[in-house]
């Protein structure tokens, strides 16, 4: 069941970068730098994720991020998803589950926790991600 919306964030994609086809697609890594708001906490993010895309012009994706809050508290998650295109270039939407690992003690309600996430990219790059705890 979905739960409360725990952060939002938006920021702009930075990087992008073909990697090495593996199983015979093509995959590219992509790097996106964000600010939000974690259970009511300021944070910065750097997230690089890697998309590889599926039949039937589906998407998957895998990805690590570190957050550093204004308190100089640092967490990460590791997550994966499915997306598809939206438009042209690098317009895509994403829908996910991300864990939190390294959690500072302000955070512990999210130890063991899966979190789902909300993910929309447009043509420039401008990022937004909700995410919900997921019960």
């Amino acid at each position: 069941m979905l739960g409360e919306k725990i952060g939002e964030e938006r920021g702009k994609v930075i990087g992008q970068r073909v990697l090495a086809p593996e199983g015979g697609r093509p995959r590219i890594e992509v790097t996106i730098q964000t600010t939000g708001k974690l259970l009511g906490v300021e944070y910065q993010e750097t997230a690089t994720y890697v998309s590889t895309p599926g039949p039937g012009n589906a998407l998957f994706g895998e990805g690590e991020a570190v957050m550093m809050t204004k308190d100089g508290d640092a967490l990460s998650w590791k997550g994966i998803g499915s997306g598809k295109p939206t438009g042209r270039g690098q317009a895509s939407s994403w829908r996910g589950s991300v864990c939190f690992r390294n959690l500072p003690q302000k955070f512990n309600r999210l130890a063991g926790v899966a979190c789902v996430f909300e993910h929309e990219c447009d043509e420039n790059g401008n990022v937004e991600t909700k995410l919900y705890e997921w019960k």
